[in-house]
């Protein structure tokens, strides 16, 4: 792993040991390199990283990108040398600095949202969203409320659970939650107004999943205390707790 700030200040390029490929996320890409105008970019730094880790590992070395705007997805240092415009042939610091400052690209849509959100780390903005009053929420890795099978089963009289399955399923061997409210995803939308608005809402399913896009769609529709039951139905059996319906194999 080399530091190849200049993009961002936190910009890496992984190497293999035998230094045949080299990962170089948005700093070099093919032809071209990560813009330099915003996120403690450099264009000084970003030559000096380019040149100095990435453009000083072996010619052969392939060289594969974070993205590329037309579809490819490889090149190597050698021919970076040779054909990168910003880089290549005999330009120097100097040209590349004067190149990077005057290209005048627009900003990506939704950069001001986009940025501070990176800076810290995808971490909701107010720390009280991550750890509401009405019960132990978590976020999940894509920053949905989740709430443990534990704490949902102590406090089922306190919250409505909203099982989003299908009809079928929720009559179906799997069983289901005692005194929960079914209202199958596809249908979710037009009956929002059946569900209670005087207690949170531990959303289910039998994995997880289909009630991730269920909270998502009720943080939408403006319900603020809502969570997924992590792990869903299969994770409650799996623990113990309790379940009607359920057929016996």
């Amino acid at each position: 792993m080399r530091a190849t700030p200049g993009h961002t200040d936190g910009c890496l390029t992984y190497v293999l040991d035998d230094q045949s490929m080299a990962f170089t996320g948005d700093a070099l890409l093919v032809r071209g390199c990560g813009r330099c105008d915003f996120q403690q970019g450099d264009a000084g730094t970003l030559y000096r990283s380019i040149t100095k880790q990435i453009l000083s590992l072996p010619d052969h070395c392939l060289l594969y990108p974070g993205h590329d705007y037309t579809g490819r997805t490889v090149s190597s240092v050698a021919e970076e040398k040779a054909f990168n415009a910003r880089l290549g042939g005999q330009a120097n610091e100097r040209d590349f600095v004067g190149f990077m400052q005057n290209m005048k690209l627009p900003h990506p849509h939704r950069i001001a949202e986009a940025l501070p959100a990176n800076l810290r780390s995808g971490k909701p903005r107010d720390p009280q969203a991550a750890a509401p009053a009405w019960g132990p929420v978590q976020r999940s890795f894509a920053g949905l409320p989740e709430l443990a099978p534990s704490w949902v089963a102590e406090h089922r009289c306190e919250v409505t659970l909203l099982d989003v399955r299908s009809s079928e399923e929720f009559d179906g061997p799997d069983g289901r939650v005692p005194l929960s409210l079914l209202i199958p995803l596809p249908e979710l939308e037009q009956r929002l107004g059946e569900i209670p608005t005087n207690r949170p809402v531990v959303v289910l399913c039998h994995s997880g999943s289909r009630s991730a896009l269920a909270t998502q769609q009720l943080q939408r529709a403006g319900v603020t205390r809502v969570a997924n039951l992590r792990g869903g139905l299969r994770r409650w059996g799996e623990e113990g707790y309790p379940l009607e319906g359920v057929i016996s194999s």
